[in-house]
């Protein structure tokens, strides 16, 4: 494993001289090498160099050669199982660079980031783009290996929200938006639908993760009408020179259990692979004692294998499949719900996808070529009441980036198509066919100024055309002084949601006391952001700070409201509906990362302003389960990838509630965890213990209303952890 390097540019000649352009044909000298640890090495096998439809491959000793008129030109270095490096250069003279290349695998302060689509590095990007690194990823993994709801909950303006007590759904609320707004992509692809639904996030193992890229904000000019609060794209590793094989055990204090297993290897100088199996189980547990589901049980099984390919002269591809079966049960333990009769809740999952991506070059830009399937079916109980369905999403998209001087153009259209049938409720099918057109640009003004701006169309079958731009600024410190490495970004933009039957309280609820959506509106919306960050070299160490001022307005935000009567089974009826009002969501982020070797300190703060209108009504408030204050703080101390130590503590500060009879606000917490790691030869040994102080709302009464609620529920909000102190323990063998 390599330490946190920067990418090393070296040049030789003239680049930036004041000589004046010539007509002749100048040579650019490409050097690449890789570096696989400490120590440095040479690559064994081809790297592509490209600049624009210029392109060739290195010799035996790592050289290339490109012939290039004189002018602005982005030289690209790239092969399979290594991340790419590139340079931009103006070319004046004859000039001699270095690239270097790094393995997958290795940690990279220089990361390219995909979910803007033109692949620029994370600091080079204008739209603020948030990563969770490799080495988060693998701490996290540590702590939760069955799903990824902990490395999003612990993620800077981000809340991972309980919406379904008895099965554990979750949704995860970007900057104070809806979960239903936020859109979960994997390498850029819809795998999971365009709603990924309250227990996707429960069955994403983080084992084969590279990094996680969070766009906060209205993405509909990227991504379209499923992106309005924002975009969390899951990178996966890719095979790295050597064959790498990972099996992880892990065992919970409450009968929980995960094996999971990872394999990457090389098939050739050209393919590829990388292969994920999983096998995850809970026991249902009443912790209060008071015959409700506290933690549901499950049993789960995931597989995902995927295929690389790059030929090293432009045209490379991957391919994946995954499956994921599923059967989760909570509700009543034992026992009955307040009326006197058990309350059963119970859902199967089986969900079945494919997607693929290839790129290749077309004259001077590259051509990427995106496409997905995704069926997802369903065997819900809620009570007495069944609710069979089957959601399917299908998706293509074609681009087209150009490398044009300072100006990196890029041109694409998408389809996709959402449909959902419910086998036993009425009235809530649908069908939507959504075509759409875009563009993009990023423009170096100057080589510390970069302006981008991107525009979308798309045609929804049922609700409409809609156009969303986006623009956004990065400015950069000067390259020497106090300010050397510092960044600003502003950035602005419109979005659009088209209104399904699943919200936050229809995942507790299911459809059957809810009428069929009639009159609704499509949800737009506006935001904008302004992000500062940069390093400050201090005598403890390097410290890295951020800030961040958000704030958006939601046009129609849809709310469930009562309606008069009940159901059969006794739920009372709720209808969609568009507020009368507009939702409005401001507030900060700030940021401070203390790196000094072994020792790494995070410190994280963010505080929010939601308010709404009413359901049903014209007054005005907070939006429910929205804490105004968050803060965290993250230590750790490692030692050469040998050992490592870390201790966190969380405050969520009160947050207004909406489903609970007996309080309107809830008491802020602190949550404390304690993480301990040790290498032994191929075995990492972990031991992990979450909430020391076994916070747990049930320490304030029962999640069980007296009396059912609406749309017939049986629980109060979700606003603390419920399964209180929690020890996990495994191995992580490497072979």
């Amino acid at each position: 494993m390599i330490g946190s390097i920067s990418i090393n540019i070296i040049l030789l000649a003239g680049v930036f001289t004041s000589a004046p352009l010539r007509a002749q044909m100048d040579t650019a000298r490409v050097e690449v090498r890789v570096v696989r640890d400490s120590a440095g090495g040479a690559l064994l096998g081809a790297v592509r160099v490209r600049s624009g439809a210029a392109n060739t491959r290195t010799d035996a000793d790592g050289r290339a050669v490109l012939r290039l008129p004189a002018g602005d030109h982005w030289i690209v270095g790239s092969r399979l199982g290594f991340s790419p490096d590139s340079v931009r250069l103006i070319i004046r003279a004859d000039t001699s660079i270095t690239l270097v290349l790094l393995a997958t695998s290795a940690e990279l302060e220089g990361i390219f980031v995909s979910a803007t689509r033109t692949e620029r590095r994370v600091e080079d990007t204008p739209l603020r783009v948030e990563v969770v690194d490799e080495e988060e990823v693998g701490e996290k993994t540590s702590m939760r290996p069955g799903s990824i709801a902990m490395l999003l909950a612990e993620t800077g303006g981000l809340r991972v929200q309980t919406t379904s007590p008895s099965l554990g759904g979750s949704a995860v609320r970007v900057q104070g938006l809806r979960g239903r707004y936020s859109l979960m992509l994997a390498d850029g692809l819809p795998l999971y639908g365009g709603q990924a639904g309250g227990l996707g996030l429960l069955q994403i193992p983080p084992v084969d993760l590279a990094r996680v890229e969070v766009i906060k904000g209205t993405a509909s000019a990227l991504y379209g009408s499923s992106a309005l609060g924002g975009v969390i794209n899951l990178v996966s590793r890719r095979p790295g020179g050597e064959a790498e094989r990972e099996l992880l055990v892990n065992q919970t204090s409450r009968d929980g259990t995960d094996v999971v297993g990872f394999a990457a290897a090389p098939l050739s100088e050209q393919w590829g692979f990388t292969a994920l199996a999983g096998a995850h189980r809970q026991r249902r547990q009443d912790i209060d004692g008071d015959s409700w589901t506290d933690m549901p049980g499950y049993r789960r099984i995931t597989v995902r294998p995927r295929i690389y390919f790059d030929d090293g002269t432009g045209r490379s591809a991957f391919l994946t499949a995954g499956y994921t079966g599923e059967t989760r049960e909570g509700g009543t333990v034992d026992g009955v719900a307040p009326d006197g009769a058990p309350y059963d809740e119970r859902q199967r999952t089986h969900r079945a996808d494919v997607g693929g991506l290839g790129r290749m070059l077309v004259g001077s830009g590259v051509l990427t070529v995106r496409g997905a399937a995704m069926e997802q079916r369903h065997e819900h109980r809620f009570g007495v009441v069944r609710e069979d369905d089957r959601h399917r999403t299908l998706f293509g998209e074609a681009t087209l980036t150009l490398r044009s001087g300072r100006v990196t153009p890029l041109v694409g259209v998408a389809l996709q198509r959402e449909s959902y049938h419910a086998a036993d409720v009425p009235g809530f099918d649908y069908a939507y066919s959504i075509p759409a057109a875009f563009a993009q640009a990023d423009v170096d003004v100057t080589p510390r100024i970069t302006l981008s701006a991107a525009g979308r169309v798309d045609a929804h079958s049922d609700y409409g055309t809609f156009v969303n731009p986006r623009l956004s600024l990065l400015a950069k410190g000067p390259a020497d002084g106090a300010w050397s490495g510092w960044t600003s970004r502003l950035s602005g933009g419109t979005g659009a949601f088209a209104p399904t039957p699943f919200t936050e309280e229809t995942e507790v609820t299911g459809l059957a006391p809810v009428a069929p959506l009639r009159g609704l509106r499509a949800e737009r919306a506006r935001s904008g952001s302004l992000d500062v960050g940069g390093p400050v070299e201090t005598s403890a160490g390097r410290v890295e700070l951020s800030g961040t001022l958000f704030g958006s307005v939601v046009e129609h935000p849809v709310q469930v409201v009562d309606l008069p009567g009940t159901t059969t089974s006794g739920a009372r009826r709720l209808a969609l509906a568009n507020a009368s009002e507009p939702t409005h969501t401001w507030g900060g982020e700030l940021l401070a990362r203390l790196t000094r070797k072994p020792v790494r300190i995070t410190g994280t703060y963010t505080y929010l302003r939601a308010t709404e209108a009413a359901p049903g009504l014209t007054t005005r408030r907070e939006v429910p389960l929205n804490p105004r204050h968050a803060a965290g703080i993250v230590a750790s101390v490692e030692k050469e990838g040998q050992s490592r130590v870390a201790l966190e503590f969380y405050y969520t500060g009160r947050q207004t509630l909406e489903h609970d009879q007996l309080r309107s606000t809830s008491r802020p917490y602190v949550l404390v965890g304690l993480l301990g790691e040790k290498r032994l030869g191929a075995v990492r040994l972990f031991v992990n213990a979450e909430n020391l102080t076994n916070v747990r709302q049930t320490n304030d009464g029962s999640i069980v209303l007296p009396t059912r609620g609406a749309g017939g529920r049986w629980t109060t909000d979700i606003w603390a952890p419920l399964e209180g102190f929690i020890v996990n323990a495994g191995a992580r063998l490497k072979f």
